[in-house]
């Protein structure tokens, strides 16, 4: 079991994160956090120290530099068990960490809007988050790490029944989840940036492709009846087959997703409005 005692928290999505830092301080956790997080924590009467006061280190480059920082990585990546780890943190004054809560800079969000500029794409790259979602869950056997709100209940249920404590089972279910988003997130921001590539430019086709897709439905079947299928789409997706309604019928199969889109690209070819029967 991994005792929580000290727990990291620093959120774009802030929802749930109330209900999260009251469970905490309730279990007596000591809570870091940075910034808005830190702010909307102790409005709660929640216990905080902000991380800039923790470290030593201020917050820089108009908060491009926060985290990253050997107060924070070295809590996180320590072996516990190693003998010569624990002695350097203990001579550099570096406390453990055993709770990291974050969740990334809402770039997938921010690009899909129709008027985003470049500048502010990039400056919701997040750095200092994948670092920490990678450190904790890199050191999974010693820390909890939660990259989304609806995790929060499950973990606060299994701490109230473990008296604090998360199992390692967990974790590495909650690790697990981590390079997921985090895998998703960089090929969204190389999606992003890479239409000005001069591949692009030229109109051929990469030399590689990243494809960071979200699951929309479990389908009936795939191709064949005996086979399965699941449909799924770029993350953010505000148009196309992704963003239609089923108002009736049977749970779609693979078969039926193809005949829609067919009957989609059939109706774009006419300037006035327009319907289209399919039947395979």
């Amino acid at each position: 079991m991994i005792k929580i005692k000290r727990a990291l928290i620093s959120v774009s999505d802030k929802t749930g994160i109330v209900e999260l830092g009251k469970a905490l301080a309730k279990f007596g956790v000591e809570i870091l956090s940075t910034g808005g997080t830190a702010k909307t924590l102790a409005q709660n009467n929640i216990p905080v120290i902000e991380v800039s006061d923790y470290t030593g280190f201020p917050e820089m480059l108009d908060g491009r530099v926060k985290t990253l920082h050997p107060g924070i990585h070295g809590g996180l990546l320590a072996l516990r068990k190693n003998p010569e780890h624990m002695e350097t943190l203990q001579k550099h004054g570096i406390g453990l960490i055993d709770m990291v809560v974050v969740n990334l800079y809402p770039f997938e969000k921010t690009v899909a809007k129709p008027d985003v500029t470049r500048e502010e794409a990039i400056e919701n790259i997040d750095i200092g988050g994948p670092s920490m979602l990678r450190s904790a869950a890199k050191n999974n056997q010693s820390v909890a790490v939660l990259c989304n709100p609806g995790q929060y209940a499950a973990v606060i249920a299994e701490m109230e029944k473990n008296k604090g404590s998360v199992s390692e089972k967990t974790a590495q279910g909650l690790a697990e989840e981590v390079f997921k988003t985090t895998s998703r997130y960089d090929a969204a921001i190389h999606a992003y940036l890479s239409k000005g590539s001069a591949d692009a430019a030229a109109g051929t086709f990469p030399a590689t492709l990243n494809l960071g897709l979200k699951k929309l439905q479990e389908l009936r079947y795939g191709e064949n009846p005996h086979q399965k299928a699941a449909f799924y789409a770029e993350a953010g997706q505000a148009a196309g087959l992704a963003s239609l309604k089923q108002l009736w019928g049977k749970e779609l199969s693979f078969n039926n997703i193809l005949d829609l889109n067919a009957a989609v690209n059939i109706t774009k070819e006419f300037a006035d409005p327009a319907v289209v029967f399919v039947k395979h």
